[in-house]
């Protein structure tokens, strides 16, 4: 047991292991002194725990002077030791639990490049036997280092076989060819080692695919190691199977000695490593197969040392016979795209053309997801940027899924890359070379042009839909040609139109960093967003034969008023307008698609959706739909966005104009009623109208009653047309009440008089036409002649007279009714509110009144106009000398009683 007590570790960090590093190793003996004492040391840990603190706090520094050693041995020979006492030191340290984690890779590397970098070895060569040693122990260290990490062992073997595998990618023939046999002498022992349970063994599938490409390497002595290194790989494989599944496999893959000597002619060898491939199968999970595709795709560009037959092969067969998840599929699709500007050879191509076009028609979302954020404007790095990313795939899928750009692969020089749009533009037309699956396409980018309304503002420029719509619209305008794509715009036309012109309205809310993103992009074609969707849109017309509509909307600049928000309404409407003379079939069909994208609210593009929708009421033959039409208005009547309730009131009053549908509305009408009030009060009387004259009968009545109640705040509003409107309907309800009804109307129409009797003076001729006209029908409707043929102003004067005459009691009614128009903006009004409350006056009967009227227009006296004022002042005046006959006949019967005593 060690003694790990305070003050014998602080003992040992002061001493800091001087035994062991007490000057720096110079010449070989040094050296190999050194890393004999470390490994001396680690033996005897378990017997002496002072030399293991000593080693321990010193860890960082003899993992350097190790690392520094093997540095300094020369790549061009092999004529000492060092090496090989180098990696058993490695492997003391590492099952002495003495080696930095964060050590370990550089230790390795430097291991792997002083030994693979040395130039072919002879085997009668006198070095061969050390050479031979050398490499032995290299695996054995390896393999102590897997042993030695206890339950980490897999992650170990994890981080030891990428870092072989990157080894095994290199240009040169020698150095691929040791890498590749430590793998294999690594796989060897993982069929007797035993490792701790694991559902899935990640490296399987790089591993696989990478070695079966080497066996088709026209060096014999990569491919022999390649196919050796396979078959102890199939033996783990079968064993893994067996702890998962709890069978054995008893078919193991037999390489027959001599192969690669036997097999010279590349095309057997190709046909070879395809049935290997093919024995592995059962073991490679998804995430393994995703793995050999990857590997395959980038040994598939041009130049390459790998059979592009057996890459191209093995491609088609997992894409048809796997199944992918949604981070799988996207991967893929990057690497596609990555690679493709380097993938000239013909069966290459067609490779991954076919690739494509199967995950295609079975994942269209995802890839077409994919191809998108592919596009320069979801990834800020750039095409060129990009092809560096698929490097780090060895981190694995969850780590490139995080990155900022998608995982592409290294190797194509700046200056001969094409473009990125050039790269997609293939793409997107393998995709379109299939009918069904350039439907499939077209319905996703439909899908992204809409995807904006989630309003969904991500963290990752690439994963924002606002700016995965952008992408798409960009899209469509430059697939828009294609004979297969055109073919089935045709299907989908209404739709996409739609989306386009909602995708227009959309890009007039960008947030100013999505323009900037989009800008960067199309700063030589001076676009922008807003003028990026008018461009597709106005080619999606020209391309479906309408440049008829598309030259008309010119004309009326309405093109032009979309770009901006503040005329972006009007230019909606023009284009409805325009596509209103379009063939019946396509106009109702864009109706019915109105009618579906209304049935859910989307503050997004919800008012223009709505004002194409209004613009199409009067020209559209309705039928059965006018119902679904008729279900959307209550909804959008509530809508709190700004505008909308009025722009629905328009549409209702289109459709109060039409014989054919105007009965149908009025199940529209209290809906209609709540609107009265605020800014939409003006279509809405208008509409009210309407409605009121088509209503028959007894129907009529407890609607024209409860109309009346509401309207006569209206008469004095600040709108012209609000006081027309409301006084011309106040009108009709009177010859629309009948029976019980009549009663509550009267009282309606004489609490009415007054105003009406004020509005004659309007300075507006439409307004005062209008109060005449309300007058004369009160007047038949109160059965009262006088006021029944009123025809001129200046009779209202009498009117007022008898108005007050006939209802005495409601003086005061009357008194507080005219008040507010003293403070009226006409002056007329304030006229006749001065001379009617000094009627009151003159017919008032009590001291107190008098008083309350002689206060009132005390107030007028001080009113802006001289007329008015001067009217105050005279009828103060009359009002005096009333009430001094008042006081004159109070006196006059007191007096005549003294006298008479």
């Amino acid at each position: 047991m060690r003694d790990s007590s305070p003050s014998t570790v602080a003992s040992y960090r002061e001493e800091k292991s001087l035994d062991i590093i007490r000057s720096r190793p110079k010449d070989e003996v040094q050296k190999l002194e050194f890393l004999n004492s470390v490994c001396t040391t680690c033996n005897a840990i378990s017997v002496d725990s002072t030399e293991w603190y000593k080693l321990y706090f010193s860890q960082l520094e003899v993992a350097e002077t190790i690392e520094e050693l093997l540095q300094e041995e020369p790549t061009g020979q092999l004529n000492g030791v060092v090496r090989q006492h180098a990696m058993f030191a490695i492997a003391s340290m590492s099952r002495a639990k003495l080696l930095l984690p964060e050590k370990k890779s550089t230790l390795l590397h430097a291991c792997f490049c002083s030994l693979f970098h040395l130039p072919p070895q002879d085997t009668e060569a006198p070095t061969f036997f050390l050479y031979s040693r050398t490499l032995a122990a290299m695996d054995s260290m390896l393999q102590t280092l897997v042993c030695s990490a206890g339950t980490l062992s897999v992650m170990e073997l994890k981080n030891i076989l990428q870092l072989l595998l990157s080894f095994a990618s290199s240009q040169t023939a020698v150095v691929q060819e040791r890498a590749i046999a430590r793998i294999g002498k690594l796989a060897e022992f993982l069929t007797i080692c035993s490792l701790p349970q694991t559902h899935e063994f990640e490296m399987l599938g790089k591993l696989v695919g990478h070695l079966i490409l080497c066996c088709t390497c026209k060096d014999r002595g990569t491919h022999h190691e390649a196919a050796e290194a396979l078959y102890h790989l199939h033996t783990f494989a079968g064993k893994l199977l067996g702890r998962w599944t709890g069978l054995h496999d008893t078919q193991q893959l037999q390489v027959p000695k001599g192969w690669p000597e036997k097999q010279s002619c590349h095309s057997s060898q190709s046909n070879y490593a395809f049935e290997i491939f093919l024995r592995f199968m059962k073991y490679l999970q998804p995430t393994d197969r995703v793995d050999v595709i990857l590997t395959a795709i980038k040994s598939l560009r041009a130049p390459s040392a790998y059979s592009f037959k057996v890459a191209a092969r093995m491609v088609d067969f997992l894409v048809v016979n796997s199944v992918f998840r949604m981070g799988q599929v996207l991967n893929i699709v990057w690497a596609i795209y990555g690679n493709l500007p380097t993938i000239t050879v013909a069966v290459a191509r067609k490779s991954v053309d076919r690739a494509l076009l199967v995950l295609t028609n079975r994942h269209p979302t995802w890839v077409v997801t994919g191809l998108l954020q592919c596009s320069p404007m979801c990834n800020q790095y750039g095409a060129h940027q990009l092809l560096g990313l698929l490097s780090h795939w060895e981190r694995g899928p969850d780590t490139l899924l995080r990155d900022v750009s998608p995982a592409i692969l290294q190797g194509v020089p700046a200056d001969r890359a094409p473009g990125p749009h050039r790269v997609a533009g293939d793409m997107w037309k393998t995709m379109f070379s299939e009918p069904q699956a350039a439907k499939k396409v077209l319905q996703e980018l439909l899908s992204m042009l809409m995807s904006q309304s989630q309003r969904k503002i991500s963290t990752s420029t690439r994963d924002n839909p606002r700016i995965l719509s952008l992408a798409a619209t960009e899209t469509i305008s430059k697939i828009l040609l294609h004979p297969t794509c055109l073919r089935e715009v045709h299907a989908i036309f209404p739709r996409l139109f739609l989306a386009l012109l909602l995708q227009v309205s959309f890009t007039t809310e960008l947030m100013v960093q999505e323009v900037q993103i989009f800008w960067k992009e199309h700063q030589q074609d001076l676009l922008t967003p807003i003028r990026s969707a008018v461009k597709a849109m106005k080619e999606l017309l020209c391309v479906m034969g309408f440049e008829t509509q598309v030259v008309a909307i010119e004309a009326q600049d309405g093109w032009d008023a979309l770009l901006s928000t503040l005329t972006h309404l009007r230019g909606v409407r023009t284009v409805a307008r325009e596509m209103m003379t379009t063939q019946r079939p396509l106009r109702y069909t864009i109706f019915r698609h109105l009618v579906e994208l209304l049935s859910v609210e989307d503050p997004t593009w919800e008012m223009v959706a709505m004002t194409f929708f209004i613009e199409m009421l009067g020209s559209v033959d309705l039928g059965e739909d006018l119902a679904c039409a008729l279900e959307l208005f209550p909804m959008y009547l509530q809508s709190q966005c700004v505008g909308m309730p009025n722009l629905v009131l328009q549409g209702i009053l289109k459709l109060t104009e039409r014989p054919d549908v105007a009965r149908k509305t009025l199940v529209l009408l209290p809906d209609v009623m709540e609107h009265l009030q605020g800014d939409d009060s003006t279509v809405a009387l208008a509409v009210l109208i309407n409605m009121l004259r088509l209503l028959k009968g007894k129907e009529s009545s407890p609607t024209a009653l409860a109309l009346a109640e509401k309207l006569q705040p209206f008469f004095d509003d600040e709108s012209n047309t609000v006081r027309q409107l409301s006084i011309r309907l106040f009108r009709d309800t009177m010859g629309r009440v009948v029976g019980p009804e009549k009663k509550k109307m009267r009282r309606q129409v004489w609490g009415s008089l007054l105003p009406l009797l004020f509005h004659l003076h309007e300075e507006d001729e439409s307004v005062a036409k209008a109060s005449q006209e309300a007058l004369c029908s009160a007047g038949q409707f109160l059965k009262w002649r006088p006021l029944a043929e009123l025809t001129e102003p200046a009779q209202a004067w009498r009117m007022s007279e008898c108005l007050l005459a006939r209802k005495k009691n409601k003086a005061k009614d009357y008194l507080q009714q005219s008040q507010p128009y003293l403070q009226s903006l006409q002056e007329s009004l304030r006229l006749e509110a001065v001379r009617f409350i000094g009627l009151i006056g003159r017919q008032a009967n009590n001291k107190q009144k008098m008083e309350q009227v002689t206060e009132i227009l005390e107030r007028a006296r001080k009113d802006s106009s001289p007329l008015v004022s001067s009217l105050a002042d005279q009828t103060l005046l009359i009002l005096k000398q009333v009430r001094q006959r008042w006081k004159f006949r109070l006196q006059w019967p007191s007096s005549w009683l003294r006298r008479a005593q």
